[in-house]
């Protein structure tokens, strides 16, 4: 296994993809997204490491560093870094740039100044989560941004970086950050609940959104993790929760969990966008890792539990579906009629592709694959473990290689 000094050094993909826009003349702010601990800061601080264009980075993640006046003081420092020979100009990046009260207006202002100006300052926003920073962008900088987002780490990631194989990347997911604490299990457990899960949840979702029931979205969120490949209707989950809220309220609660980056509800697919939205979802998550500390099993003991492995392996493929959906690669769904399921359904374009996954786990539902493909026609058909596509050469290649042209 690589050191946590080997991460610095590793590029994701999508860095030669911000560099080539940096390289560009000035048209568009970057906002670089992803949930937390999926290498947002290390990539850009890499990317602008290794340009030749001056620079300016400061976060926001600090309880000290509130309001406009902070942006438009780290505004003036990148543009003193300009200098009338450089053509390339500089670049400013601001880090967790939501935090800041009134942060899309002060930054349309001061972008709408340079461009007036003609100054060749080009700008990246990073941010934690997507559904939140969103806000400001479509309501204050509508035709100014381009957004790179930053999925959560993928099997070839992991193994490439850390050396690792299938099995701890099943058990382990993809976070680099908690990579080195894996030989010591409690201590890469607490990491990923505390540093992770609660930092999330506390700063990224309760702080900056109203959330009347807190709790609610807590309790959501373990049984999310729990139910993981599984189809579970809203008024079920308030009976599994306990609780009285309604399933409009549950359902907005799950759309910010997605936007942080942690679980999601795919639904089902029906080729009408009406039945798709009132549908039951299939819960989701986005990272295996948020699975396995939900129920604090050693890895032994989740290999010998075959019921459980098998969801995790399922809920790996869905994770790598789904990261890869918030690319903007397709869009992923599931299919229920009666008993009959297909794993998933990815819509690339005008393709469309059928998901089964064989992963050992005992069902109670029969393979919907020949009912689907009579109802739909399906461009094609892919089946994952058992006799078709190994679950390590699938989760290894990126999802475009399975489901586009």
């Amino acid at each position: 296994m690589l050191s946590k000094n080997a991460l610095p050094s590793y590029k994701r993909p999508r860095a030669k993809l911000l560099t080539q826009r940096l390289s560009e003349p000035r048209r568009f702010i970057q906002v670089v997204t992803g949930a937390r601990q999926v290498g947002k800061t290390t990539l850009v601080r890499q990317v602008l490491a290794s340009s030749d264009m001056l620079f300016q980075y400061a976060s926001a993640d600090e309880p000290t560093l509130r309001g406009r006046q902070w942006i438009e003081e780290q505004w003036d420092a990148a543009r003193l870094l300009q200098r009338p020979e450089d053509a390339k100009g500089g670049v400013l990046a601001l880090d967790e740039v939501q935090k800041i009260g009134g942060w899309s207006e002060a930054v349309k202002r001061l972008w709408d100044e340079d461009s007036a100006a003609g100054r060749d300052l080009k700008v990246i926003l990073l941010g934690s989560a997507p559904l939140l920073i969103q806000r400001g962008l479509t309501e204050s900088l509508a035709g100014r941004f381009e957004i790179l987002h930053l999925p959560h780490w993928t099997f070839s990631e992991m193994r490439s970086c850390f050396g690792w194989d299938l099995d701890t990347y099943l058990f382990h997911g993809g976070y680099p950050g908690a990579a080195p604490l894996i030989d010591d299990p409690q201590r890469w457990s607490r990491y990923i609940l505390d540093a992770l899960i609660e930092t999330t949840i506390s700063r990224d979702v309760l702080l900056l959104t109203r959330v009347d029931k807190p709790a609610l979205l807590r309790r959501l969120f373990e049984l999310a993790c729990n139910y993981s490949g599984q189809i579970l209707s809203y008024t079920k989950m308030l009976g599994q929760l306990q609780d009285a809220g309604n399933t409009t309220t549950l359902a907005h609660y799950l759309d910010l969990l997605t936007g942080a980056g942690m679980v999601t509800g795919l639904q089902k697919y029906s080729g009408s966008t009406v039945h798709r939205r009132g549908s039951s979802p299939k819960l989701q998550v986005l990272n295996t890792a948020l699975m396995t500390t939900q129920l604090g099993l050693s890895m032994d003991e989740a290999r010998s539990d075959r019921a459980f492995w098998g969801r995790l392996v399922e809920s790996a493929v869905g994770a790598h579906l789904v990261n890869a959906q918030s690319t903007g690669t397709c869009k992923i769904f599931y299919w229920r009629e009666g008993n009959r399921e297909v794993d998933f359904v990815v819509q690339a374009g005008r393709l469309l592709t059928a998901i089964e996954v064989k992963s050992g786990r005992v069902r109670g539902t029969l393979t919907g694959m020949d009912a689907f493909s009579t109802a739909f026609k399906p461009t094609r058909k892919l089946l994952v473990g058992g006799d078709g596509i190994s679950i390590g050469e699938f989760l290894e290649e990126p999802v475009e290689q399975w489901v586009k042209a």
